[in-house]
This record gives C-alpha cells, structure tokens and sequence, in this order.
C-alpha cells in the first residue's frame, strides 16, 4: 500500500490543463475520497472505478483510498477523468509493476462492467498536453481516431479497463471479447450522416434571378464580411446565405484545428472524416436561448453557434423574430472574433471570428414591398418589426441588401453561375489578402483594424470624398466608414486592381447603405 500518480487533462474552453491525479492508500476504515474540486459526475468516479476494477480482475483494497487531483484550485468536470482515478488506485496498491502510468495522460469514462467509453473534448485536451511537454496518452478506442490526429504524440486504444492494467504489466485475466456497442449521440456520429453521402452540396446555380444578391454573397465570401438580406417570404434569402459557405476557401491549418476542437468539445466531431476542413455552416432557430447562441449552460460553459461558426458562417433567418437579448449579445464577438463567458466556477473563452448572415422580411407579414398593397401591418407594426434589429447590431453589418421577388420571365432563361465558378474568384480575392497582409496577424479585408485601416491601407483622399461627405452629413458613423473601406478593398481584390478608387468606394457606399422597406 502506498503512493502513486499519473496525469489527465482539464478543459476549460478551449484551454487544457494538466492535472495530476494522485491517489494514497493507507491503514483506516475503507472510504473512497476524491478531492481537488470535482463536480458531481467526477465524485461520482467512485462508485464507477470501484465496480470497474472488480470486472477486470481487480478489488480495491479495503483500505482508505484518497485521490488528489491538482491544481486543487481549478474546477475538474466531467466523466473523463474515471481511467486517470482507476490507474492511479490500482498503482498505488501495488498491482501495476510498471511506473509509465505517472509520465501518460489517461482518458476516458467507466462503465460499470469495466468498458471505456468515449468522452468529448479530446482533441483539444491532447493538443494541451503536448503543449505541456506529455508524450504518450492513453484513450478509449472510439476516441482512437480523434487523438490521432494530435501530432508528435504517442497514442493507444484501449476497449476497456483491463487491456489498460495488463499494457502496464498488470496480471488480470485476458478481458472477455465483447460485442462493439455501437455509440450514436455526442461523442460518436454514425458513418451514414457523414458529409460525403449527404447529397451534393447547395450550388448558387439553383438560385433563380437575384443579381444583387448573389453579388452581395460574392462580396461577403471573398472579404469576410458581415450581409443583411431584407425581401419579402420566398424571394431566396435563405436559399443565398445557404450557398455562401460552398464559395468559401478551405479551412487553413489553424482554423481547421480550432474548429474540429470546438465541435470535439460540443460532442460534434466525427474524426473519422478527419479534421474538419469545410467552413462550417450554423442556423439556429428563432427561438434558441442566449445560451444556445452565444454559448453557456450550468457549470462550466459549453460553445454556443457562433462559436461552432467560426470560421464559417452563422445564418439567423427571420432575424428580428430572435429575443433581443441574443441580437444584442452579438456585439461584441462581432468586433473581437471571440466570446468570453463568466461563470461562478471559472472564465471560459471560445473563437467566434464568424460571418454573420441575417435574413428577414420588411414587415410581420412580409408583403411589404414595392407599393405594398397586400400588406396590413400599419406603419407602427412596420417600425417595430425592424426595429428589433438595434443601431448597435446593424451599425456592425457590413452590406444591407433588398431581395425582390423573382421576375421568372426575365430570369428563367439565363443560367446562374455555378458555385465552383464563384469560389474561384473568391480564392483569387483571398490570395491577394493573403499576399497583401502577410507580415499582418490578420488575413482578410473584414478583420483589418481601423487605424491601420486608415493609416497605411487608406485611400487617396481625392478617391474617398463620396465617403467622406456621407459622415460629415451623418450617413455613417466612424465604425461604418471603416467597414465601407474594407467592402471597397474587397471590391478592388475581386477585380484585381491594386488599390480601391472611387469606383469601388462608390460601390461599397451603394451595399452599405442598401435601403430596407
């Protein structure tokens, strides 16, 4: 009887840590204690490590076992941390001869006839412990695939408690081959919702008309940035914002990490596509809560949509339909690129650096537009409707466009461009922001800070006075003159000239000031 260790890993957000796990079993009435802030589903790692260990060929001394989990000032949560508990116990009673246990991260959940089950969020935690100079992990094998993809790791499976004990020298018997239970919810999807046989991918071939529009998505595409679509029901809102992330370059590197880790955390990974390389696409209903937007939940805070849409595009169709609480909360991902969350138990941040599409009609009934004669909303109906959209969060769009009805006589013979056409622009405009900020920490016109943005990426100023006259009348605000700059670098990127002039300051005044009715 005695002492031992090993390691596991704590998230918060995005952020792991590492957590030593110690267990002691010394002389004393049998107890099972677990310290080191545990929430309740960690403390409850007890009744599952006890009845785990006894199916795999171990009984827990009848000894007072304590386990240490440090930093004991930093919260532990979650089921992850049940394989970290077990190894630590059985080493420290003396049934694991070998001491690698005290130098390997160990994740998983317990079952309680010894089985290890997949746990969420394991991307990030090995990403973490290599950051932290950890070498070798040890995970369940349904999380094999995801832990793989951590480079400069040494990685094992294991289906169950007992295969851990006997890699690390341990006598039990050879476990029971058991059938693969087949894991559909959270932390496994099944092979058939897989992106591949979902059918082909929304083109902007099948939008009907609507030059402006797709434009406007073009636009929004190759800089990055930020679209309101205001039209009457069944004039292709929806069907645009929809093909906007298929004209969207691949995800980089860095972006495609930070995304998989967001989706591992949320229970929304599936590694065997490996990582997740497609912008990703969020539109949350009207009726979800702050939390479900902008992240939160009890304990420790789980990523909301624009969270799992960073780096892609998040899409609130009937926009003023949504509590005014989630709009407002918009704000300030909108400038920073992240969202911070506060709760009692700790500060959780998460990336939110994503395009937002908002999409809604011109009144509650939607038929005003043109005349307006079908509409009976009265005036006041009217204002109000629109004005669920606050000055704050419309200031921080970047085009307001109006979506007409389709003239399907003027537009039914003319073939739409393809996707695959506009995605080739977009990609040349990224490039070119790419080349133009590569010694920047920013690679898009939209994430271009404003004093630069004025300083060394400013236009002349005989180029810019349509711009300037519209702030001296009180059109634009200062953040608007901004944003209407890094719409004309766009403009100018996508057609190739090195510098915005009038021309595309004209244009970009033209999307920014797009009258809604």
């Amino acid at each position: 009887m005695g002492h031992a260790r090993t390691l596991s890993i704590t998230l918060m957000g995005l952020e792991g840590t590492v957590v030593e796990v110690e267990a002691d079993v010394s002389p004393g009435l049998p107890a099972f204690s677990v310290v080191g802030l545990p929430d309740s589903s960690t403390l409850q790692a007890r009744d599952r490590v006890r009845a785990a260990a006894a199916r795999s060929g171990i009984r827990l001394a009848q000894r007072r076992i304590t386990v240490n989990m440090t930093p004991a000032w930093l919260p532990k949560h979650g089921s992850g941390f049940d394989l970290a508990i077990a190894i630590a116990v059985v080493d420290a009673q003396g049934d694991l001869p070998s001491r690698g246990p005290s130098r390997t991260v160990h994740l998983g959940e317990l079952g309680l006839d010894g089985r290890l089950r997949p746990v969420p969020g394991v991307l990030p935690a090995l990403l973490a412990a290599r950051d932290h100079g950890v070498t070798r992990a040890v995970v369940p094998e349904e999380n094999l695939a995801e832990a793989r993809l951590v480079e400069g790791l040494e990685v094992d499976g294991a289906p169950d408690l007992a295969t851990v004990l006997r890699r690390w020298g341990s006598q039990v018997p050879i476990p029971i081959a058991r059938p693969a239970l087949r894991v559909v919810g959270p932390h496994r999807l099944q092979p058939d919702l897989a992106a591949d046989d979902r059918g082909p991918a929304p083109d902007f071939r099948d939008v009907v008309g609507q030059a402006q529009a797709r434009r406007a998505a073009e636009v929004a595409a190759a800089g990055g940035h930020h679209l309101l679509l205001i039209g009457p029901p069944g004039a292709g809102k929806t069907m645009i914002a929809s093909r906007i992330p298929g004209i969207l370059p691949p995800l980089g590197t860095d972006d495609a990490l930070a995304v998989s880790a967001i989706h591992s955390v949320a229970g929304r990974f599936d590694a065997l596509q490996g990582l997740r390389t497609q912008p990703p696409f969020e539109n949350p209903h009207h009726t979800a809560t702050p939390a479900a937007v902008v992240g939160g939940g009890p304990g420790i805070a789980m990523p909301g949509a624009i969270s799992r849409a960073h780096a892609g595009v998040l899409l609130l169709d009937e926009a003023p339909e949504f509590p005014a609480r989630v709009l407002e909360a918009l704000r300030e991902p909108l400038e920073a690129g992240d969202i911070t969350i506060h709760r009692a138990r700790g500060v959780t941040r998460y990336p939110a650096r994503f395009q937002l599409v908002l999409a809604a009609n011109p009144c509650p009934c939607g038929k005003a537009f043109g005349r307006g004669d079908e509409c009976r909303c009265t005036p006041l109906q009217r204002r109000r409707y629109l004005a669920r959209l606050s000055g704050p969060v419309l200031d921080r769009i970047d085009m307001r466009i109006t979506v007409g009805p389709v003239d399907i006589h003027r537009s039914g013979g003319i073939d739409a461009e393809p996707s695959a056409v506009i995605a080739e622009r977009v990609a040349s405009a990224r490039a070119r922001q790419r080349e133009r900020f590569a010694d920047h920490p920013w690679a898009t016109n939209a994430r271009l800070p404003g004093p630069e943005l004025r300083r060394s990426f400013a236009p002349e100023p005989d180029q810019r006075r349509l711009l300037d006259r519209a702030v001296a009348q009180g059109r634009l605000t200062l953040r608007g003159h901004d944003r209407v700059l890094r719409l004309a670098w766009t403009l100018a990127d996508l057609d190739e000239v090195d510098r915005p002039g009038a021309d595309q300051i004209g244009s970009a005044l033209a999307l920014r000031e797009g009258e809604h009715r």
